[in-house]
């Protein structure tokens, strides 16, 4: 019964569709023939037309992929399985449209005046897959009392960060010393992290210096790198000092990640973990994943993202996996067989045991591998 309805639907709006069509070419011709010696620019189409047939047709497409993709119709849809696949997990920029009430709560505005401080907004949109946001013309907001730039550090381990850079209207803590009190691990106190990525206490461990000559004995080079949820960039400040040049991808769900990366003068990325890399295929030498990706990202989702690393990897690139988690029977039977389909060399693969209190209730593992790419395919 469903299945009629909407065949019946869709062929009415084609037929409006067809009907519309028809009317605006008449209006053309008219317009034409009025003045057959001496033609004039034809007028614009009014806009209120041009929107009508717009809903038409966005109507005709959504019904056409309910149509192609109804269990009952026995017609085989077209649409590439990945794209289905890819969009049930994570959807591609057009859900912009599927989020109505929040897209037009942000594209409401004064334009070309300051934008609204809606930055939790923003980010509402990017996580739900509106992602790039539509360009709005009103201009951001600064903080009142901005640090100048002068004085902004240039040791990307300082000894502590600005307050007066960051506009912390959305967050509960005012400043990066109430971030540090509240938990002193989360990367809010550079000077803390100079020893994050250059020590060794376990075999989880790979202090950079040994990434390096990891590559160097390979007759590999470190140029550029990524760092896919890298915090607050401690990873891309510890290679910065090793003239090689990461950015990081982060988010700022709870606190102003983005900001603290930049200023430690790096490159902070502002695309969660479920979008395409923005990078252009091959390009970079190594691709750090850090604790952000993790057991609690779909398995399916998390194969989207290690074939995304290997497109942007160049041939014989690192990947690096620093400190994933996951259950101890998982990482034998799910995530060793998928990192396995990439076909990588094992450079390192230590695991041990996670023996926070969720670790141990768990019975989680972490792991550390250093993959490197084939060369050529």
């Amino acid at each position: 019964m469903g299945f009629t309805f909407s065949t019946m639907t869709l062929n009415l709006l084609l037929l409006i569709a067809m009907v519309a069509t028809n009317i605006l070419s008449l209006y053309h011709l008219s317009t034409t023939l009025q003045s057959p010696k001496s033609p004039k620019p034809l007028p614009p189409i009014p806009d209120e037309l041009l929107r009508q047939l717009h809903t038409i047709r966005a109507t005709i497409n959504h019904l056409t992929r309910l149509q192609n993709t109804d269990p009952n119709t026995a017609t085989k849809s077209t649409i590439p399985s990945d794209l289905l696949l890819y969009s049930h997990l994570s959807p591609i920029a057009s859900s912009c449209h599927n989020h109505p009430d929040l897209l037009h709560k942000y594209m409401t505005y004064t334009p070309f005046s300051t934008c609204p401080s809606d930055s939790a907004l923003a980010e509402s949109l990017i996580l739900r897959g509106c992602h790039p946001l539509p360009r709005r013309r009103c201009f951001s907001p600064t903080p009142k009392k901005q640090t100048s730039s002068s004085s902004l550090p240039h040791n990307p381990f300082p000894s502590s960060l600005p307050d007066s850079s960051v506009i912390w209207d959305r967050y509960s803590c005012k400043s990066f010393d109430c971030l540090n009190r509240q938990n002193p691990n989360l990367g809010f106190q550079p000077s803390r992290e100079v020893s994050k990525f250059t020590t060794y206490n376990s075999d989880l461990d790979l202090p950079v210096q040994q990434l390096i000559q990891i590559a160097k004995s390979a007759k590999s080079i470190l140029r550029l790198g990524l760092d896919v949820g890298g915090g607050t960039g401690s990873f891309a400040a510890a290679m910065k000092i090793r003239n090689v040049t990461v950015v990081t991808t982060t988010m700022n769900v709870v606190a102003p990640y983005s900001e603290a990366v930049a200023l430690r003068g790096l490159v902070p990325l502002h695309v969660p973990l479920q979008q395409r890399l923005p990078m252009f295929d091959g390009v970079v030498d190594i691709v750090r994943c850090g604790r952000a990706v993790n057991r609690w990202i779909p398995v399916t989702m998390l194969e989207f993202l290690l074939f995304d690393v290997d497109r942007v990897l160049r041939g014989g690139g690192y990947l690096w996996l620093d400190h994933f988690f996951s259950k101890g029977v998982d990482l034998e039977k799910v995530y060793k067989p998928l990192i396995g389909k990439l076909g990588y060399k094992k450079v390192k693969w230590a695991t041990g045991n996670k023996t926070d209190a969720g670790g141990v209730k768990n019975g989680e593992l972490y792991l550390t591998a250093l993959l490197q790419k084939p060369v050529s395919r």
